[in-house]
């Protein structure tokens, strides 16, 4: 079995930023091979009955988050600053990044998307952003831009984001080990690449859950 970590990421998603930053180089040194799967919060969310982001929905846990994500942006030593404005469309991000799931420069535009978000407040949702990101990678961004904006794209990102639903994810960032187990969050990301290096021997009640 291959040592394949499954991550799916959501552009607009605070805690995605912090696991896009920090994924490869811990992978890297796990041993592990990073299958990139961007998709979108916001038909699960409406799933599960949200409308909006729970971090807006719930102020008080709103407020927890930002904070909590400046310490842990701190500690990890990554820059950081609240966005003006949350959570912003990583549709376009997102349809570029699914033309680059198997290519060197996904990593480099995942973490410079992540980075003029949550590090430069600059939106995302504008094309000129993702052209800026697209020519500062050197990529080629009037084919990249056009083949994102494709009606095959468009619709692969959708059943990718179906997928995630089939999949059972409810939020971002979401791990998947290769024998199928789930993990939810930033902080299991260290937990998640463990578990795709060794997984533990289940027991027959641990196997029947």
């Amino acid at each position: 079995m291959s040592k394949t970590l499954e991550f799916w990421f959501e552009f607009a998603s605070s805690y995605s930023f912090l696991s896009v930053m920090r994924v490869e180089p811990l992978a890297r040194e796990a041993g592990v091979e990073v299958a990139w799967r961007p998709f979108l919060l916001g038909p699960v969310f409406l799933s599960l009955g949200w409308n909006d982001s729970p971090f807006n929905i719930y102020p008080p846990k709103g407020r927890y988050m930002w904070r909590d994500l400046a310490r842990l942006a701190e500690g990890y030593g990554l820059p950081f600053q609240m966005p003006s404005r949350f959570p912003r469309s990583g549709l376009l991000a997102a349809r570029v990044a699914l033309l680059g799931t198997h290519e060197a420069w996904m990593g480099d535009f995942a973490r410079a998307v992540m980075r003029a978000n949550f590090a430069e407040d600059r939106d995302i949702a504008e094309p000129k952003v993702i052209r800026a990101i697209l020519d500062g990678l050197g990529l080629p961004a009037d084919a990249l831009l056009e083949a994102a904006g494709s009606e095959d794209n468009k619709r692969a990102l959708k059943r990718q984001t179906a997928k995630a639903g089939e999949l059972g994810l409810f939020g971002a960032p979401s791990f998947i080990t290769p024998d199928g187990e789930l993990f939810w969050g930033n902080d299991r990301l260290e937990d998640a690449l463990a578990w795709a290096v060794s997984p533990p021997v289940r027991t027959d009640s641990a196997a029947g859950r």
